[in-house]
């Protein structure tokens, strides 16, 4: 939070490397924490807050003391399981027998995806992203309800024509005629929210999903205004 400068030692130049100006922290991003009484006993700011508190009042005689008595609670804790054959199970991190080292299970690595990810946020200490996109299992299922109804609007252009190539047409297979949607109508299809051109409502599952959708969308609109933001 404060100035840093580097010093040329040879000729006693100093440059100014950072400086944490009022604009710079205006643009900070917003540091979320989980309040203290809603912490698990081992998570890290309620495990070592007896350690924390020696630090920040200069003690470090007691911190050392605290960081002695939470560590040999510890190796107390391994051993008494090592004697009952009790296995540890970690629950957010796996060893990886290789390496000697421990990796995060739920670890993300791709890159973010400024058109595609909305959010990321921690729930369990599990990292999740928001994602503007369907699942899988709602896209198949919305790609075969969208060929089913493409089916149907050929099967009954085909019968237009069928109708309209008929040696005597009667009255009535005229109005049929002109009621008949016409198969260029198959190739306006939209991927938008419920625009399917020519072809019947979505099925209620569908429905119930793109309105799932809507509500998603206005939720996060200022979300992606800030991420925008940020992005310029």
């Amino acid at each position: 939070d404060g100035e840093v400068h580097i010093n040329e030692l040879k000729n006693g130049n100093a440059e100014m490397f950072w400086n944490p100006t009022s604009e710079v922290r205006r643009q900070r991003l917003k540091r979320h924490i989980v309040l203290f009484e809603e912490q698990t006993d081992f998570e890290s700011e309620r495990l070592w807050q007896h350690v924390t508190s020696a630090i920040n009042k200069g003690d470090q005689h007691k911190a050392t003391q605290e960081k002695f008595v939470l560590e040999e609670e510890q190796r107390n804790a391994a051993r008494e399981r090592r004697e009952n054959g009790t296995e540890w199970k970690p629950l957010l991190f796996r060893h990886d027998a290789t390496t000697n080292e421990w990796h995060y299970k739920y670890e993300d690595l791709r890159p973010w995806d400024p058109l595609n990810d909305i959010a990321q946020f921690e729930k369990n200490g599990i990292l999740q992203t928001m994602e503007r996109h369907l699942s899988t299992g709602m896209s198949n299922h919305k790609t075969t309800c969208i060929n089913n109804q493409i089916t149907r609007h050929k099967r009954s252009a085909k019968d237009c024509r069928r109708r309209k190539t008929s040696d005597q047409p009667s009255n009535h297979s005229q109005n049929t005629e002109s009621s008949c949607s016409t198969p260029e109508s198959v190739q306006e299809l939209s991927d938008d929210d419920g625009k399917y051109l020519g072809f019947e409502s979505l099925c209620a599952q569908c429905g119930k999903e793109m309105n799932h959708l809507k509500e998603i969308h206005s939720a996060v609109l200022s979300l992606q205004r800030a991420q925008q933001d940020i992005h310029r």
